[in-house]
């Protein structure tokens, strides 16, 4: 079993920052890719930001400038810096990997979520 436990949510003014960070545990053999994934009320999940083993990173345009990923391998760890907050980033985050797992099966796992809501 794989668990990934989020930290790091919570209510900020417009303008403001939050960091967010999640740690994968379990049998894991290697982490291919981690990133963050975000749902509004009434919106379909949506990509923020990942980044790979290799540090390649990848951004949804919206976030571009304002968020970071990134990540330490040795401690399984992602974080994602957000700065420069507006309302439209209230979402749900959720934690995403893609994983190696001890049986040797690539398999997506998902946090359990972590609200980020921020006032204007």
């Amino acid at each position: 079993q794989v668990q990934l436990a989020e930290s790091g949510g919570g209510l900020v003014q417009a303008g403001g920052s939050l960091r967010l960070s999640c740690a994968a545990s379990g049998s894991i053999v290697k982490i291919m890719s981690m990133g963050w994934y975000r749902q509004a009320p009434g919106k379909q999940r949506e990509l923020v930001a990942t980044i790979t083993s290799e540090a390649t990173t990848n951004y949804a345009d919206s976030v571009k400038g304002r968020f970071t990923i990134s990540r330490d391998n040795a401690k399984n760890t992602v974080w994602l810096q957000m700065n420069s907050l507006k309302p439209e980033d209230t979402a749900v985050y959720y934690c995403y990997a893609r994983i190696v797992t001890l049986r040797f099966e690539v398999r997506d796992y998902w946090g359990q979520g972590t609200q980020v809501t921020v006032s204007s």
